[in-house]
């Protein structure tokens, strides 16, 4: 599963980022294989990426694959900001299944009598707090990407 920076790091912002070929890939004998796979991948300067391919022969197809590839919308706001909604739905996913679990123990000991209601509710409200953290943490790194983006 890739991570919300690494997913974030493939949008463009002008400078040279060898995430930004992650999502491109090259038929490479017969099998469409991400380019990170087949070469490796170097920032020279901010402007360039020097792209080493393992196997010579394939590096026709890469070029296709990249020149064609048109990437992710790179640097356009609207696919950083579905990459910030995806990272916050898998965040939301995870806090689901920890608040459910917890909120079952909860029930358990709430019915067993060694909790009381009050008790319970302040078991469950720092897992909403994380989640409100976590997604305020996600807009403003995706705002700053986009700000920078528009300023190139």
């Amino acid at each position: 599963m890739v991570s919300f920076g690494e997913n974030l790091a493939t949008t463009c912002t002008g400078r040279s980022n060898p995430f930004m070929l992650d999502c491109i890939e090259a038929n490479y004998y017969g099998a469409m294989t991400p380019i990170n796979q087949m070469a490796s991948i170097s920032v020279p300067s901010s402007q360039q990426l020097q792209i080493s391919m393992f196997d010579k022969s394939s590096l026709n197809d890469t070029e296709k694959a990249i020149i064609y590839s048109g990437g992710r919308q790179e640097g356009s706001t609207e696919a950083m900001q579905l990459i910030g909604e995806e990272a916050k739905v898998a965040i939301q996913n995870i806090i689901q299944n920890i608040r459910q679990d917890g909120f079952d123990s909860i029930k358990k000991m709430e019915k067993a009598g060694d909790l009381r209601k009050d008790e319970a509710l302040y078991g469950i409200d720092p897992i909403q707090k994380s989640t409100d953290k976590d997604d305020k943490m996600i807009n403003e790194t995706v705002s700053r990407k986009e700000k920078k983006v528009s300023t190139l």
